[in-house]
């Protein structure tokens, strides 16, 4: 009997134990409050008294590190005229490096709060992110040396020359699901598709055509010979899945600078140097609505 009443008292004491366990593994915070945070809410954020943006160091003129190691660049542009409005300092941002791979993991990871870095929304990116209204829109582009230029896609087909590009990008998705008889050199960084071009690795690269034609006119032999395909894209800033608060926050504020056309001026003193004033309207988008 008394073998048996132990028995029964320590089959209650596990039980109690593994629903403890389960309570502690079940109640963190989803607010960034506490217990293992999915992202920081706006109460948070102001608490820290900075917000945390990922941004490209190696894509200019939208995302770089300059000679004096600042954060330079349209959406580094954008993205301190939100932590002035939300933390009453632009200066109170902390720029989270990231490539274009990482980008979804660091927004998961609550290494960042918010995705600046150029980011286009797609279809597959918005079941693992929120993507806000977006401030730019774009096309693919190809760029390739003019001592053998790469007019059409069809020159890539069945071929042993390698389109280049980056990983974790539209344009390396947008290959690989409608050429796959198209081969692919894949890079991590920038830098790394534009020097593997330059040495003649592949024939040619594929990517944002606003990112290619600031690229090629900075080095000359280079041209973007196909300029647009693939349909228009828009880029727009990026959330943790489920963040509304701040997603909202975000649209409420792109809503507001569109009344001073602030896109529009971020446009004027980062770009117009690159692409000249003719490109505004193709590429602006203002108040967070595409036309």
């Amino acid at each position: 009997m008394r073998k048996g009443m132990k028995f029964t008292t320590l089959l209650l004491a596990l039980s109690l134990l593994l629903v403890g366990l389960a309570g502690c593994a079940g109640g963190g915070n989803t607010n960034g409050s506490s217990g293992s945070a999915k992202f920081a809410s706006i109460e948070d954020i102001k608490k820290n008294g900075k917000i945390r943006i990922g941004v490209f160091a190696d894509k200019p003129p939208f995302g770089y590190v300059d000679s004096e190691g600042k954060n330079q660049g349209f959406d580094v542009y954008i993205a301190k005229r939100f932590a002035k409005d939300l933390l009453g300092d632009e200066s109170k941002v902390e720029f989270v490096l990231v490539d274009a791979a990482s980008r979804v993991a660091y927004l998961e990871s609550n290494k960042v709060d918010i995705i600046m870095a150029n980011f286009t929304v797609t279809d597959e990116r918005k079941e693992k992110v929120d993507f806000a209204n977006p401030y730019m829109k774009l096309s693919f582009g190809i760029v390739s040396p003019d001592s053998a230029p790469i007019t059409t896609i069809d020159q890539l087909k069945n071929s042993e020359q390698k389109l280049i590009v980056a990983k974790g990008t539209t344009a390396e998705t947008y290959f690989t699901k409608n050429y796959p008889d198209i081969k692919l050199l894949k890079f991590d960084q920038y830098t790394e598709i534009f020097s593997a071009l330059k040495d003649k690795r592949g024939a040619a690269i594929a990517n944002d055509n606003t990112e290619l034609i600031a690229w090629a006119k900075a080095n000359p032999g280079f041209t973007v010979t196909i300029q647009a395909f693939g349909g228009q894209d828009t880029i727009a800033p990026a959330v943790a899945k489920g963040n509304k608060e701040l997603l909202d926050w975000i649209n409420n504020e792109l809503a507001t600078l569109g009344k001073e056309n602030f896109v529009h001026q971020a446009y004027k003193d980062t770009l117009t140097s690159v692409y000249g004033e003719g490109f505004t309207d193709q590429l602006v988008v203002e108040g967070g609505k595409v036309d």
